[in-house]
């Protein structure tokens, strides 16, 4: 792996995750159980660490906020436009497979 300095690095997550955030937003299709069950985390997990985060710099930034940030329009207006209801094998998985936070 090539040496990087750090504000390279950090560049370059940054320009990631911007990525990430990108693509999470153009596949609506895909629900957030689906990446909690396949992934370990969802648009929501992300949206929580990115306020992590800001709070660890000092910065204020509610749930909302960050959320707002990962789907690109206020939460609800995401679920109202593109979540779907679970269905019962996704509902199984998601509690065989959740987090124990």
């Amino acid at each position: 792996m090539a040496d990087l300095d750090d504000a390279t690095r950090v560049a370059l997550e940054a320009a990631a995750f911007r990525r990430l955030v990108t693509h999470l937003r153009e596949r609506t299709d895909v629900q957030n159980i689906d990446l909690m069950n396949l992934g370990g985390f969802c648009r929501n997990c992300l949206s929580n660490w990115y306020r992590e985060a800001a709070e660890e710099r000092g910065i204020a930034l509610d749930k909302d906020e960050s959320r707002e940030i990962v789907y690109g329009m206020p939460y609800a207006d995401w679920r109202a436009r593109y979540q779907t209801e679970a269905s019962p094998e996704q509902q199984a998985a998601f509690e065989k497979n959740k987090p124990q936070h």
